[in-house]
């Protein structure tokens, strides 16, 4: 085996565990979540997210015109799946629907769940959003699974 210069490989890297199943991690589990939202023309449009659950809701985060916030206002169908930081789903699709969240009340419950899942990293983003001034311009999403 050679490198991408053309030198020959000291050694090579082969997948030990080829044979095995990949692992499915469950949504309550996954740091991450895939957050698919629907254009108008029914094409998804996957977008990994933290993601916070508070009782049968599933809360998450955007910047306020960010296009899954557009896609949301005019179409509530969203799918929710675990993922990596990459997107990379981890488990299976469960259909949803998404809500953007205007009531005082409940966004201040979607961030006490967000804190508390993500501790020091949604503080320090938090202080980040408000010295650049966007803060205030976040949209907060409620998405709820749809029952079989």
């Amino acid at each position: 085996m050679r490198h991408w210069c053309g030198h020959a490989a000291a050694f090579t890297i082969e997948p030990i565990f080829a044979d095995c199943e990949p692992r499915v991690v469950d949504l309550s589990n996954a740091r991450y979540a895939n957050l698919a939202t629907f254009r108008r023309n029914g094409v998804a449009v996957p977008t990994p997210v933290w993601f916070a659950a508070d009782g049968n809701e599933y809360f998450v985060f955007s910047e306020g015109t960010a296009g899954k916030v557009k896609r949301i206002r005019a179409n509530g169908r969203a799918r929710l799946a675990a993922c990596d930081v990459r997107g990379t789903l981890l488990g299976p699709w469960h259909e949803a629907r998404a809500r953007l969240l205007t009531e005082p009340d409940e966004i201040a419950r979607a961030y006490r769940a967000l804190r508390r899942r993500y501790g020091w990293q949604m503080r320090l983003l938090d202080l980040m959003s408000r010295l650049a001034g966007k803060y205030d311009k976040r949209a907060l999403i409620a998405v709820t699974l749809d029952t079989p």
